[in-house]
Order: structure tokens, then C-alpha cells, then sequence
């Protein structure tokens, strides 16, 4: 790809350039990246290629290099053979670039300095001092958001990153995060505000409003309501947001009514789901066409069965990635239960250096770590190895959920993995005891043709079952296989 098009791309999100795959030709091969957009080519329009221009010619250029809509960069990338054409797909991008040009005229309110609540202020301080007022409604002139869902490989992360990357710099409070990483946020905020009140007052209208300050357009991807206390924050989270000018683009593998479905006290979440449908255009993106099952060569990232041929191998990668390749000192050692801390407290991590994470199975699932435990492990270890991956059953359903839990960030931080397994790592959450005479239940069945994967590749399952887990264990077939992608794994770990 054009190395001012990669920059442009990714100017205000430095890894989301590894969401754009460029087409791949008999004649040779460009170097590709992780989304699951397929190779093609066709003519752009004339707007566009003009429009571009000056990205393709410097010497013509501006000083300043004007931003391209969303529009504009969508048929750009079109008219390159770097996506393929989907008439679906684009009529997104239209709404998008509609809510784009909203932006461009949309001057956000004024949010107030929060008052004090150091934990050095008096008691009395705290108890008589006014907080700013909250706005009783949101400001008439917002924007409508955006909240696109669809099914997974519909293309749902690159859209957000191409409208993201779109937004010029004058609009300089904006926030592009993984909802999961968000609710990690907030909650640590709304920790922080109960401990500076004292336990007097309520959190949440100033962390809303310091979210706020922070940033007017916020995009969250992939977002999902799994637990009881996010449920409960977030109806009074987004009206605060709201009441303060704030304006979102969502991305979701949900429509909002089918959100927290069968959760415990829905009921209580039902206000939120009509806010997002009555503050957000909501907007179907399946079109048919399901991006992550374009063929590609996979990198040699997985090993199995368990054998220690396999294993040797996997320790002369580990070696080459580690070692330096001089004689000099190595400035960067491989070091044995190196800290790491989240949430305060601390976790080891068995073997690494500064950029590489070596575990077992059980030292990463077996443990009872959580979301924001394996996001900072991946946050901070481009690459990550993982062996002694076992077979899963019913008995090890908790296991199975971090090791999905896992997967996922990984995949939100662009990671490199490289996996040793018993099995094929697509079939090891296949249950043995599952059926009989190799039958797929009909759950797992809907899964596999979602994916485009075959009883032969996955096996068989009755682990998951409800509605949540099924998504999650798609969304990780679908995501191994992603990952264990040529493209993948020249792309991540960067």
C-alpha cells in the first residue's frame, strides 16, 4: 500500500492501519493486515481519485494535505483494489459520511471544571461545595449517533477505523476504544469518585462529565452488555454523556433490543436500550457477504498435537524472537515472573522480555484472571506464546471462557500468537460426549455456517448454550482463524 495512503489511514489511531487488507495478485504479494476485507479491484470514481491526488503525488501537494471524508477514502481504497466492492457496505459509509458532515458543523457545549473532591479537601468542603449543574437535556443541535451491528465478519471494526481516521484534527476531543476497555475505565473512575466523595455523593454525573471534557466523539467498538453492574451504570452513564453534548458511534454484534437478553434485573436496562434507540440511528450491516472467510494462506502460528517436536519448535521461535542476533550484550533478556499491574494488583508473568510474553495454558486460563488482567497483557506483549492448550470439555466451561476472554484481547490489541495445542486449536472447545454419531447440535451448527467452517475443522460442542456464550465462542473460531492468517501474523505485533 501507497506508504502515504498507510499514514493516512492510521494518522490519529497508529494500529488501525492494520485493519485495511490490500488485494492479493498472481504476480506478487503487498504486504497485508489483519481486517477480513477481501482482495478486489475496480475503477473509483473520478471525485475520489481526484480528491486523493494529493496523497498520490507530493510534489503536487498543499502544505497541509486536506482530510478525506469517509466517503472519499472508502472509494479511494475501492478504486486501489485494496476493498472489495459492496454496494451494502457502501451505503454504510453514506450514513456515516452524513453523520461526518454533522460533526463538521456541530460546536459542542461548554462542559464545567469539576468542582473538588481531592482527598485532601475538609469534610465540610466537600459536604457544602456546590458541583457544577448537570444540563437537563441533551443540546438540540447534537448529532443523532450512530449504532451499526451486525454478525461477525461484517466488517464492523474497519468501518469505525476508516470514519475514525476520517475526522480532522480539528476535532481533537475524540476517543476510539473496545467497549470492554471503556467499562475497565469507568469503572476505575467511578472507584476514584467514590473514595474523593467520601461515599457522599453520586459518581456518576462526574465521571460523565470528565468523559466528557475528554473527549466529544467517542466510538466504542464491539459493544456488548454481559454483566449485572454495567448494566446498571450505563442507562445513567450515556443520558449524562448525552445531557453534555457527547456523541457516539457504536459498534455491535446486537441490535439494541436483543441486548442483555435474559440478563438478571433486564427489566432495570430496558430505559437504556430505548435511550440508544431513540438517541441513535440504528443500522443493520449484514449484507450476506461475511469478509473474515476470504481464503488465506495461514502462517505456520499453530502447532499441534502436543508432542515435543512441536514443542522444541515452538521454543526455537521463542529463541529467535528473544535472542539478540549479535554477540553483543543483549540489552533486552528474557527474565522469569516479570510484574505486571492492573487494578493494583500484580500479576507475573512466567517468561518474558520487554515485547514477548511466554505461558502455559494453566498459567494463563487455569488462574482465576480477568478481562482487564489479559488486556494488559496484551497491551503490553506484542507477542505471545501459549502452550499446552488441552482438549475442553463441560468440566472445564470456566477454563474455556477465559481462554475465549483471552482470545479476544488479543485480538482487540493485535497481537501476535503463537499457539501449541492437543488438537487443532479450532476443535478445542469440541465436546467428545456431545453427541452421537458425529451430530452437530443445532446451535453449533448456525455457529459453523455463520463462519464458513466445517464439522471436520470444529468438531462438535454443547459447552455453550446460551445465547452470549454462543456469540462469544463464534466471535473466537472466527477470530483464530483470523489470527492464524499469513496476513495476521506479518501485521500484529508491531
Amino acid at each position: 500500500m501507497n506508504t502515504r495512503l498507510h499514514r493516512l489511514l492510521s494518522h490519529t489511531h497508529p494500529r488501525a492501519r492494520r485493519s485495511f487488507v490490500p488485494a492479493v495478485h498472481t504476480h506478487s504479494r503487498t504486504k497485508a493486515h489483519q481486517s477480513t476485507l477481501a482482495a478486489g479491484a475496480s475503477s473509483a470514481s473520478a471525485t475520489a481519485l481526484a480528491d486523493s491526488s494529493a496523497i498520490l503525488h507530493p510534489a503536487s501537494s498543499p502544505a497541509v494535505t486536506p482530510t478525506l471524508s469517509p466517503l472519499q477514502k472508502y472509494d479511494f481504497l475501492v478504486s486501489t483494489g485494496t476493498l472489495k466492492p459492496d454496494p451494502h457496505q457502501r451505503r454504510i459509509i453514506q450514513h456515516l459520511q452524513s453523520f461526518y458532515a454533522s460533526l463538521l458543523s456541530y460546536t459542542p457545549p461548554h462542559v464545567p471544571q469539576p468542582s473538588s473532591l481531592s482527598s485532601s479537601s475538609s469534610i465540610f468542603s466537600r459536604l457544602f461545595s456546590r458541583p457544577p449543574p448537570e444540563p437537563d437535556a441533551p443540546p438540540p443541535d447534537a448529532p443523532k449517533g450512530l449504532y451499526l451491528y451486525g454478525d461477525v465478519g461484517t466488517g464492523k471494526t474497519m468501518l469505525m477505523d476508516l470514519f475514525f481516521n476520517s475526522l480532522p484534527p480539528a476535532i481533537s476531543r475524540k476517543r476510539r476504544v473496545h467497549f470492554h476497555a471503556f467499562m475497565i475505565d469507568v469503572h476505575k473512575r467511578l472507584h476514584a469518585a467514590k473514595a474523593a466523595m467520601a461515599d457522599a455523593g453520586d459518581p456518576i454525573p462526574p465521571v460523565a462529565r470528565d468523559l466528557a471534557r475528554e473527549a466529544y466523539v467517542l466510538c466504542f467498538d464491539e459493544f456488548q452488555v454481559t454483566d449485572i453492574a454495567d448494566a446498571m451504570i450505563l442507562r445513567r452513564l450515556f443520558e449524562g454523556l448525552l445531557k453534555y453534548g457527547v456523541v457516539c458511534v457504536i459498534t455491535s454484534n446486537r441490535h439494541p433490543d436483543e441486548l442483555y437478553k435474559n440478563g438478571i434485573q433486564r427489566s432495570s436496562f430496558i430505559p437504556a436500550i430505548e435511550l440508544l434507540k431513540s438517541h441513535f440511528q440504528v443500522t443493520d450491516l449484514d449484507s450476506g457477504t461475511d469478509y473474515r472467510r476470504i481464503p488465506r494462506a495461514l502462517s505456520h502460528v499453530y502447532y499441534h498435537p502436543l508432542t515435543p517436536e512441536n514443542e522444541a519448535e515452538l521454543d526455537k521461535i521463542f529463541h529467535s524472537l528473544t535472542s539478540p542476533s549479535s554477540s553483543a550484550p543483549n540489552p533486552d533478556p528474557v527474565i522469569s515472573n516479570r510484574p505486571i499491574t492492573t487494578f493494583g494488583r500484580t500479576l507475573y508473568v512466567p517468561l518474558s522480555t520487554s515485547s514477548v510474553a511466554k505461558f502455559t495454558f494453566d498459567e494463563l486460563c487455569a488462574r482465576p484472571l480477568s478481562a482487564a488482567d489479559y488486556l494488559e497483557i496484551t497491551k503490553t506483549f506484542g507477542t505471545v506464546f501459549v502452550t499446552g492448550i488441552p482438549k475442553m470439555d463441560v468440566g472445564k466451561k470456566d477454563v474455556a471462557r477465559r481462554f475465549i476472554t483471552f482470545i479476544d484481547a488479543c485480538y482487540e490489541s493485535k497481537t501476535k500468537l503463537f499457539i501449541s495445542s492437543e488438537v487443532p486449536i479450532y476443535q478445542v472447545f469440541s465436546d467428545d460426549g456431545a453427541t452421537t454419531k458425529g451430530e452437530i447440535p443445532d446451535h453449533m451448527r448456525s455457529v459453523m455456517d455463520d463462519l464458513g467452517l466445517s464439522s471436520d475443522i470444529v468438531g462438535a460442542s454443547s459447552m455453550f448454550t446460551g445465547e452470549e456464550e454462543i456469540f462469544a465462542f463464534a466471535r473466537a473460531c472466527s477470530r483464530l482463524v483470523q489470527m492464524g492468517s499469513r496476513e495476521w501474523a506479518e501485521g500484529a505485533g508491531q
